[in-house]
């Protein structure tokens, strides 16, 4: 056993001591369990217990998030809400810009997100070509979140080597509510106020909520301006057949702070970056996102899931120069369930296709202090894909099934750019450039008494490279191919007593693994094909539910991401993630119906800054406490302390080829906070 993980146990221990000075009260329900198991949670809602037992039909690594589990705290963005899902990588480096990464995916990334589809009641937050962003999703406006790494997010077409994460938004049926007024306030100038309304008839259903949030943030030049808005109608004709329309807008505006040298780090962490300030860098986008999607009984044995949907986005970006990008995205997915018997023997499985569509139309202009100057360049964008999918099980036992599927797929990349009168460095080309794929996956699943769970399967992944990857020149693309992996991973989970558990190991051997590098100001991140890189870890969770009154959360993930062989780097660990990382959260519940919660943050390991590992950013602990009040049914407060001690710590790394003495590469994590919230429901 390992040292850190030798120190993870003993700080769970730790907590764990505290528990019977606390342990002699009864409290009220917990419903916020984040793990998933074959037998549902009496104490979930309906909507959350029946998402769970959907996933657990999934003979791999699968978490359901529900809102429960981080309502009673500040959750501003998705690093809060995924913070307790095993597995999943999810660090703020300024505002709503969360590096979000499962078993790696995308983690050399310069920015945005990669080799993960993010999706909100299942249409897709990427761009057609796969690049996508993290600050368009409220944790407010999110009922419950579907967690699927690696292979397992096969139902959503793709073939991607981190998996699926997806935000299903509250209707007016699964809201819990008919009226909510949720005010939230505290450090850096943080206020938020949320309405949501919800309506239920016989047959016709409806939910409209509207988020409005700003704060100065902790360092300058991170200020926030946000705004979304949220609608979703329903009509039901019976059991298992309704049609919604779902409508989701956005408005963001938040300032860049930047990266720090190690230098500025220790001198202030809470310092911007004289660049930024300087160019007052920011990132400034609307969105509109529509969908219209069905659920339909057929008979008994069938059921079919469709959606047709559209998005439209605006992009205002200076940093190195001012970006102005529109893009319009649409697409439409169809998914047929069956349950039934082959050969006397049970058997379920579901087919279906995903098509999508992409344009973007792209604008640099010189940077004059956050405004547009001279024009620099004009390019035009078009992607698109389609994949057809299917997964099936037979269960050559009670309790054994057999699990195979696959997804073949094809991505269309265009390009045009028009040269700009007066710059040298603008040219005419026009490119393209056709992908396609065929990924198998076989599995095995088996239940035994009480629900527990044990799985294994084999699964192939392939990434084509999006528009930021190909790097389009005078001469066409840059030579950057697609991504290619073979992942193997079993695992177990279930209850046993007062625990419930979730452990998953896997193991991932990379093709020409998509790498970014920070080159320098002008140019902020060229992409390579790597050689062969591994990637394998554990992905652990344990809830102990010590008495009726106290309950310890902790996960665990070892990531070990590294070169095999290389010609540059030989066996070096890649950048970024940290190779041990523990969370712990000891909640006791009063049946007075107040709470409350220290936690810890450990990121146990340090973080590699460059491939040819030459330096680090320190490992940290971050100490937290959460405290809560339920007034009455119709009244809540909290109140959420942040890094108590006012840690100084790199949350993220840029990564480098070779790390540079006076280099910008590190991202600090907030200072102190405290923060505090009302709920009231009329």
């Amino acid at each position: 056993m390992t040292a850190p993980i030798r120190r993870a146990l003993l700080a769970g221990a730790a907590l764990c001591a505290i528990a019977p000075q606390f342990a002699w009260a009864q409290p009220a329900p917990m419903v916020d369990s984040v793990i998933v198991t074959a037998s549902p949670d009496p104490e979930d809602p309906p909507v959350v217990g029946d998402a769970r037992r959907r996933l657990s039909e999934t003979p791999g690594a699968v978490s359901v998030i529900s809102q429960e589990s981080y309502i009673r705290r500040e959750a501003l963005a998705l690093d809060d809400m995924l913070r307790d899902a095993p597995g999943v990588y999810a660090q703020r480096k300024w505002g709503g810009d969360i590096r979000i990464s499962i078993r790696g995916s995308g983690i050399g990334n310069a920015n945005h997100n990669r080799g993960l589809l993010l999706a909100q009641d299942g249409v897709p937050l990427n761009e057609a070509d796969g690049y996508g962003d993290s600050q368009i999703a409220d944790p407010l406006l999110t009922r419950y979140a579907e967690v699927y790494r690696g292979g397992n997010a096969l139902r959503f077409g793709g073939a991607l080597l981190g998996g699926a994460i997806n935000l299903v938004t509250p209707n007016g049926r699964t809201a819990g509510f008919d009226n909510q007024l949720r005010l939230d306030g505290g450090s850096f100038g943080l206020h938020r106020e949320n309405l949501q309304l919800a309506r239920r008839g016989e047959d016709w259903d409806g939910f409209v909520a509207l988020t409005n949030q700003r704060q100065q943030g902790w360092r300058p030049q991170s200020q926030q301006n946000i705004q979304f808005a949220s609608l979703n109608l329903g009509r039901s004709f019976g059991e298992e057949r309704e049609v919604r329309l779902i409508v989701n807008g956005s408005n963001i505006n938040q300032e860049i702070p930047g990266v720090l040298t190690w230098a500025q780090f220790r001198a202030d962490p809470r310092q911007a970056a004289p660049a930024n300030l300087a160019a007052d860098q920011g990132r400034n986008q609307r969105g509109l996102r529509t969908s219209l999607r069905t659920t339909w009984r057929l008979d008994d044995h069938l059921l079919f899931e469709g959606a047709v949907y559209g998005t439209w986005k605006e992009l205002d970006h200076p940093i190195f120069q001012t970006i102005d990008q529109e893009s319009r995205n649409w697409g439409g997915f169809a998914r047929l369930s069956w349950q039934g018997e082959l050969g006397g023997l049970r058997a379920d499985g579901y087919a279906g296709a995903w098509l999508r569509q992409g344009d973007l139309d792209s604008h640099f202009y010189t940077n004059v202090r956050g405004s547009r100057g001279a024009l620099q360049s004009i390019s035009y964008q078009n992607a698109d894909a389609r994949d057809l999918f299917a997964e099936g099980r037979l269960f050559v036992t009670e309790r054994l099934a057999l699990v195979a599927g696959a997804t073949a797929g094809e991505a269309g990349r265009d390009y045009v750019s028009v040269a700009v009168p007066g710059v040298a460095s603008t040219f005419n080309l026009t490119a393209g450039k056709t992908y396609d794929w065929f990924a198998p996956r076989i599995g095995l699943l088996w239940e035994g008494d009480g629900g527990a769970q044990l799985f294994a399967n084999l699964t192939r992944s392939v990434e084509p490279p999006n528009f930021g990857s190909m790097s389009p020149t005078n001469a066409g693309f840059a030579p950057v191919a697609a991504q290619e992996a073979w992942t193997a991973e079993a695992g177990a989970r279930g209850r046993k007593g007062p625990f419930t558990y979730d452990v998953t190991l896997y193991r991932a051997r990379l093709d020409g693994e998509m790498l970014q590098y920070t080159v320098d100001a002008s140019i902020p991140a060229a992409t390579f094909n790597a050689d062969r890189t591994i990637h394998q870890g554990l992905e652990a969770a344990l809830d102990w539910r010590i008495t009726p009154a106290v309950r310890l959360r902790q996960t665990y993930t070892w990531s070990d991401f590294r070169f095999e062989g290389d010609r540059q780097y030989g066996d070096n660990r890649l950048p970024i993630a940290p190779q041990h990382f523990y969370r712990a959260e000891l909640r006791y519940e009063h049946p007075a119906g107040w709470f409350v919660a220290p936690s810890v943050e450990w990121s146990a390991s340090d973080l590699w800054v460059d491939y040819r590992n030459t330096t680090k950013a320190p490992a940290y602990a971050v100490w937290h406490l959460n405290a809560g009040w339920t007034v009455s049914e119709r009244l809540s407060l909290f109140v959420d302390a942040r890094n108590l001690f006012d840690k100084a710590y790199v949350s993220n790394v840029q990564a480098a080829t070779l790390a540079a003495a006076n280099g910008g590469y590190y991202w600090p994590g907030d200072g102190r906070a405290i923060f505090a919230g009302l709920t009231t429901s009329f």
